[in-house]
């Protein structure tokens, strides 16, 4: 017995998610999900790439099915594995095998994350073959024309040891991804967060300044997500020291010096 259910209420996305193109990404990705290519989206945490896949599947009207990956991550995971349900022994579909099942898209979350032998699951997926090895049923699934397999990474963030492979690299249409300018920044968290302009402005000037110290003590500045969480918080009442305090210098470093300056700037802002 083979269970490969996708309910269309956990995955499709009805409402519009909001995003703000920064250049060229919607058509890019348009022309290669048309030409059925992989996609590989490269930018720091928090950039905005998970939201942006949410607004392609929405634009395309695709189910999205979005795997988180993790040191623990393996092949199996992804493709499926047989339980025993009910005293009965059944093949239950992963998440990549319910999306080429569904035509749908699959987005693999910081891939470089997973283990190795995901990648050997993925790259007949990536190439000419569009086939996913379904090795234990002793079977070949081909991915029809709607389904698209998209993944990510953070490259500035990812050791030598976990970066990608040229080998994985080199079939996949890569979109790069960055905070946005200023003024885009402060449309979205404004948005996104329900503050007024003058505070928007401010949390991405605070962002800023984070950023400016990558490399001398922070591994990543305060991405747009952060600001969001901030303004949220702000808009529900918290002062903004607090709130910066609470959902973006905690959420960047553990270090009591790092804390405390990047604390200071956020109350030469507030």
């Amino acid at each position: 017995m083979q269970v490969s259910e996708l309910k269309p209420e956990q995955h499709f996305i009805t409402d519009e998610p909001y995003y703000v193109a920064t250049g060229s990404e919607i058509a890019v990705f348009e022309a290669a999900y048309r030409n059925r290519l992989p996609l590989l989206l490269k930018g720091p945490t928090g950039c905005g790439k998970t939201r942006f896949m949410e607004y392609m599947a929405w634009r395309l009207k695709r189910p999205l099915i979005t795997v988180s990956c993790h040191d623990d991550l393996t092949a199996s995971d992804l493709v499926g594995r047989y339980l025993v349900k009910g005293g009965e022994t059944v093949w239950v579909d992963g998440p990549l095998a319910r999306a080429v099942h569904a035509g749908g898209i699959c987005y693999l979350d910081e891939i470089v994350e997973a283990r190795k032998d995901t990648m050997v699951v993925i790259h007949p997926l990536a190439d000419d073959r569009r086939v996913l090895p379904m090795e234990k049923l002793g079977t070949l699934l081909q991915a029809g024309p709607e389904f698209c397999l998209a993944i990510s990474y953070n490259p500035g963030y990812q050791s030598v040891l976990k970066d990608l492979k040229q080998s994985t690299r080199q079939r996949f249409v890569a979109l790069e991804f960055d905070y946005p300018s200023a003024e885009l920044e402060q449309r979205i968290v404004a948005s996104e967060a329900a503050v007024d302009a003058a505070m928007a402005e401010k949390l991405v000037k605070f962002a800023q300044m984070t950023r400016n110290l990558k490399g001398n003590g922070l591994e990543e500045g305060a991405s747009t997500r952060l600001l969001v969480h901030a303004g949220k918080l702000i808009a529900a009442g918290i002062a903004p020291v607090t709130a910066c305090a609470g959902a973006i210098a905690q959420a960047l470093t553990d270090d009591p010096e790092m804390l405390a300056a990047i604390n200071e700037l956020s109350a030469s802002l507030f």
